[in-house]
Order: structure tokens, then sequence, then C-alpha cells
């Protein structure tokens, strides 16, 4: 056979090697192709899920992180109540900033009384009611100071209306415009208290409430109240009671919705008892005297 033949013979198989040659390459750099897509698409979806983890992240922390600062005359969580129902001025704290307990004066003979309330809680409004009628004079005279914290522990007990959330914010409200209506108004939350487990009180009604109570900034309050300007300190404020320390007192934490604390001594007795807690606060004051009193000199032969 010539060499032209046998060049000629080898032609099939050269064409058919070279094809499948070619074709080994195009599948080659489809799956390579085909893996890429499968990264990106992959890298995709993870930086859309962490994406998506960013802004749930961002939004449960603007939740429960206050935005604003917290209200003015609140710079402990709480409105202290002195001399003539005059509240002690101080500044509206940052947004971070973490709450500046009030010091009783240790060398003065006032007693000092504090009280954590939930306007939704029974047992709150029941202390309250039989006790704040009788405290009022001895608050006016300087011979009582009381720093009231309103907290909302009970804001999912209200038909999903938020009234223990609402009505802090409310008292929030006063203590920033008009602190020295926020004795009535607090009071007032008391005295015609609406039930657990009802809806509470409306924005609108909160309002009548604030200009009862004699406030002058009326207009300021109510936009406050529509605005829920102080509802994240509201919930900071009272996880803070919740979780503790509770300054300058012998208890940890709160533990239910009402605390009540005598120079710094919980009140543990009747609810419904004015006598009961006179006798308790009668006892704190005289131990303060006895603690606080200059000794007699003892007589020189």
């Amino acid at each position: 056979m010539s060499q032209q033949n046998q060049s000629d013979d080898s032609r099939p198989g050269d064409v058919r090697a070279a094809a499948r040659e070619k074709a080994r390459q195009l599948r080659t750099s489809h799956q390579k192709k085909e893996r890429r897509r499968r990264a990106l698409l992959g890298g995709g979806i993870t930086i859309g899920v962490l994406a998506i983890l960013a802004i749930v992240a961002i939004v449960i922390v603007s939740a429960i992180r206050p935005t604003v600062p917290g209200p003015k005359n609140m710079a402990s969580d709480g409105v202290v109540v002195g001399s003539g129902l005059k509240v002690k001025t101080t500044m509206a704290l940052s947004a971070d900033a973490k709450p500046v307990a009030s010091t009783p004066d240790p060398k003065a003979s006032t007693v000092d009384i504090r009280i954590y309330a939930d306007y939704l809680c029974k047992l709150c409004g029941d202390f309250q009611r039989t006790n704040l009628k009788q405290l009022e004079p001895l608050v006016k005279d300087g011979a009582v100071t009381v720093e009231m914290h309103p907290v909302a522990i009970y804001t999912s007990h209200s038909a999903g209306t938020k009234y223990s959330l609402r009505a802090a914010n409310a008292a929030a409200c006063v203590a920033n415009y008009d602190p020295n209506a926020f004795w009535k108004f607090n009071a007032s939350l008391f005295e015609k208290q609406p039930a657990e487990g009802g809806p509470g009180l409306s924005d609108d009604v909160l309002k009548k409430r604030v200009e009862a109570a004699g406030a002058a900034h009326t207009g300021d309050i109510d936009s406050c109240i529509d605005d829920g300007r102080f509802k994240s300190w509201v919930t900071t404020a009272s996880d803070r009671a919740l979780s503790g320390p509770i300054p300058n007192s012998d208890v940890s934490k709160m533990t239910n919705a009402l605390l009540v604390l005598v120079n710094g001594k919980p009140y543990t007795g009747s609810l419904t008892s004015a006598d009961d807690f006179k006798a308790f606060v009668l006892q704190a004051q005289g131990d303060e005297y006895t603690s606080t009193a200059t000794p007699t000199p003892t007589p020189t032969p």
C-alpha cells in the first residue's frame, strides 16, 4: 500500500479523536461555568440572608434601645417629689446613658419613700389609693420625699393595647414638660384605674387626665403621648428595675409589678391598711432619727 493511501486511511480516526477532545473540552468548560454559577448563587443567597439578619438585628436593637434622650426630671428612672409637691429637676440623659440614682441626705430627717409601680397593676392601685392621700401633706411639709418609678411590666395584659407602656410613657411626658403636675396625674391613674386584662385607658382619656391634673403645657404633652416619645425609654427603665440592682436598698431587683421602699427597706405589709404603712414609715423615721441624733453629753462631776 502506498504512503498516500496510509495517510487517507488514518484521517477518519483522527477526526473522531479530535471530535471527542472537543466534546471533552466543552463538557469541562460547561462544568466550570456551572460550578461558578452555583458558587455565585450560593454566595448571593448567603449575602441576602446575612443582609436580612442584619436588618432584623437593627430593628430588634432599635426596638429595645432608646433612640431619643430620656425624659427630663427622671435621671434616676423616677420622679422625686419633695417639699410643696415640687419635683427635683434633672437634665435629660442621652439614650445610652446610665441612670443617676438619687441619694437621700444622710443628715436629714426626711423619710425617703420610693414606689415602683405599673399603672395597670391592681395591687399597685390598692397601695396608692390607700396611702397617697395621707402621704400628700407629709410631702408638702417636707417630712417625706416620694420618688415615683413608673414601670411597664403588664404591657401584654391589656387586650393588645399595651396600656402599661402607654400610661408610663404619658407619665414620662408629664415629668418632662410639666413636672409639678406629676403628683396629681399619677394619682388620677390609680384613683380610677382600669381593670387588669382590659384595654385600659385610651390616649385621649390619658390626655384628659393630664389636663385635669392642671398641666400647663398640654399641647407638648399631647404630642408626646401621640408620638409614644418615651416608650423605648420606659421599656429600658423597666428592664433595669427587673434585672437590678435597686440602688440604695436592701432589694436586689423587682420581682413583681409593685415595690415600695422606705429608707431602702421593702414594705411587705398590708396594701389596703393606711395604718400599717404609716406605722412602717414612723418606724423608719424613728430608726433614722436614732442613728443620726447627736448623743447627749454625760454630765461631769
